[in-house]
């Protein structure tokens, strides 16, 4: 494939070490590789493509961004309703503090015939795009694990799931609870500025 040359490459998903070194030598050579590897949040990537057996060096060297996504429940159009008393655990556990809260009025799932009676109809996605940078890269090649990478790039800028979510809650778009479930808060929040 790489005679007839592509300019963008996409590796459905690399489940081994043989995949992930094809994909690898590909994006070294000067392609655009796209793939996908299963992972609980884009930090972890790197941590798995090196627990694979890919070396660190040629981890930190081709990779550009990484994108994590989640599918999360979308409130019922037809039924969803203010929250008068948000549950305090689950703002708690997403890291809500009360100056985000203010003026604010999140909304609950009731439920209908139109949803069937959850309270949820359709799915949106939640994103979390670290970008490679100096710092990350070093961590990477120094074989640092998910966490630590994880705060170089919060430190960046970078936005994790539990943001993105937290970004829908305010919106009217899905729950806390909703947002808790599918990032699995516990684990997210610790790190979590504020």
């Amino acid at each position: 494939m790489l005679r007839q040359a592509p300019n963008i490459i996409l590796v459905g998903e690399i489940r081994d070490l043989e995949v992930a070194e094809v994909a690898i030598q590909a994006a070294l050579t000067g392609h655009l590789v796209f793939s996908t590897l299963h992972t609980n949040d884009a930090p972890s990537a790197i941590t798995r493509l090196i627990d694979m057996g890919v070396k660190p060096f040629l981890v930190a060297s081709s990779l550009q961004a990484i994108m994590a996504q989640r599918l999360v429940r979308t409130l019922c159009e037809k039924c969803k309703a203010p929250d008068p008393e948000p549950d305090k655990k689950y703002l708690s556990l997403l890291g809500f503090n009360e100056k985000e809260l203010v003026g604010r009025t999140l909304l609950r799932a009731v439920g209908c015939p139109a949803c069937n009676g959850t309270g949820y109809r359709g799915r949106k996605g939640i994103f979390e795009m670290m970008v490679m940078n100096n710092e990350v890269r070093e961590l990477a090649f120094k074989r640092s694990p998910s966490n630590i990478i994880r705060k170089a790039a919060r430190a960046s800028g970078m936005k994790t799931l539990l943001d993105d979510g937290k970004v829908k809650i305010l919106n009217g778009i899905t729950t806390c609870a909703e947002i808790a479930r599918v990032t699995q808060a516990e684990g997210i929040v610790a790190d979590a500025p504020g």
